[in-house]
């Protein structure tokens, strides 16, 4: 048996191969980016924007759940079991969305594909935690959520020129089953478990504090302690814009006569910025600090969405789409980083679960908030009142959040010992 040692420089065989196995991950979601909210109205006739919404606060509310979950089973059952459960939800989605004779199998479909990404991206976000230490968390969530978006970004314009020649439906989603097979198959064969990396910086001194309940840890992230909470609200407003930006963005780009091949070059726009800018923001996160770059983030979202929401051509959403990506790049590799500075490694798979839970409940957020003030307002109305909000939680953040990066935050009114299996009677 091998000596487990923790660092990128030691890993990086594994590293990288979560890092590809995140991409395959994120071009699940890049499927629908452009084309599902066209499908909506030119095949299903949805003229509601709330109706339109709902599939991805389907996608959003399950995902959410999912994280939680995802978090209590990798601290039990090992990380590669969930990673691979959540790869074979995925393989009815495809099928789904092809033969779907009403929306309610999209929804269907969004509900397993909301289970994949919660379970087989919070696993690739924790596997890769555990393999690099705490010294070089930032630059760890960085190339892992790089991987994901820019493979949406990708993905996205990709099934736009698809789309274009073929037809919304079924030609953009083959790329879907090659994905799945690749990334099943990834998973299955050469991903290792990384518990033995958990187990090892369990060893390692760290401030004295009892380990939380489940229970205790949910309240733990979600109010009771500063930083945390604060990782939660930004990220439930950035997750919100995803949102805005999955289901209205291709509506708000047709309103200027745009083509799908235009529309789709948008919607990748902003994922594939905000992925490429991870690869500088997540290492700049281990040197400046997590607190400066996740209120500086939200600014630059919260002004690049008023800018969106005034624009009327399709190089001003252009600009507007990477200012926003840019800014998503700040806050996303950002916060797991910050809410991995303050969790102990005992119980940091179900932190991670419960900060994932509440960012991604923004999609649940932004699906119903966003689509009623569009039914209401208008697609301008909705944009202009989520950068409002997102102005908001950055000024939230830089007042009251306290820097995490370099040290260790004692849990505040931690719950009693945890009644859950000790790391070494884990797998791995």
């Amino acid at each position: 048996m091998t000596n487990v040692v923790l660092g990128l420089a030691a890993n990086r065989r594994q590293f990288w191969l979560l890092v590809a196995v995140n991409a395959f991950v994120g071009a699940m979601v890049g499927l629908e980016r452009t084309v599902l909210p066209l499908l909506a109205e030119e095949e299903f006739g949805l003229a509601s924007r709330t109706a339109l919404l709902s599939f991805i606060a389907t996608f959003g509310l399950v995902k959410a759940v999912t994280n939680w979950f995802a978090g209590m089973l990798a601290d039990r059952i090992g990380r590669k079991r969930v990673l691979l459960i959540g790869w074979l939800a995925a393989i009815p989605v495809i099928p789904l969305v092809i033969w779907a004779p009403t929306w309610s199998w999209i929804i269907a479909a969004n509900v397993l594909l909301g289970v994949n990404q919660g379970l087989a991206w919070s696993t690739t976000v924790m596997m890769k935690i555990d393999l690099v230490g705490p010294e070089r968390r930032g630059f760890a969530m960085g190339l892992n959520e790089f991987a994901g978006y820019l493979a949406v970004g990708l993905t996205a314009f990709a099934t736009g020129l698809i789309a274009e020649r073929f037809g919304l439906r079924p030609e953009p989603f083959y790329l879907g089953i090659a994905i799945v097979a690749i990334g099943l198959a990834l998973s299955a064969v050469f991903v290792r478990d990384t518990m033995r990396h958990v187990s090892l910086e369990a060893r390692q001194p760290r401030p004295a504090s009892p380990t939380p309940t489940s229970r205790g840890v949910f309240a733990l992230v979600s109010w009771r302690e500063p930083a945390l909470f604060h990782s939660c609200q930004a990220g439930l407003v950035n997750n919100l814009n995803d949102g805005l930006a999955w289901g209205l963005f291709p509506l708000l780009f047709a309103t200027g006569g745009l083509g799908v091949h235009e529309i789709g070059l948008l919607t990748a726009a902003y994922p594939a910025s905000w992925g490429i800018v991870q690869l500088a923001t997540g290492g700049l996160s281990d040197r400046w600090g997590r607190k400066g770059l996740i209120a500086g983030g939200m600014v630059v979202q919260g002004v690049a969405l008023l800018i969106l929401g005034l624009a009327t051509t399709f190089a001003v959403w252009c600009l507007a789409s990477v200012l926003l990506g840019i800014g998503t790049a700040m806050v996303y590799p950002t916060l797991i980083a910050a809410v991995s500075d303050v969790a102990a490694p005992v119980w940091r798979g179900r932190a991670v679960g419960v900060y994932r839970f509440w960012r991604d409940m923004g999609y649940v957020a932004g699906g119903i908030g966003a689509g009623i003030v569009a039914d209401l307002a208008g697609l301008r109305a909705a944009i202009f009142s989520v950068g409002i909000l997102t102005l908001a939680s950055g000024a939230a953040v830089r007042w009251r959040m306290p820097e995490t990066r370099g040290r260790t935050i004692p849990p505040a009114n931690a719950s009693s010992a945890d009644n859950s299996p000790s790391l070494s009677s884990l797998p791995g």
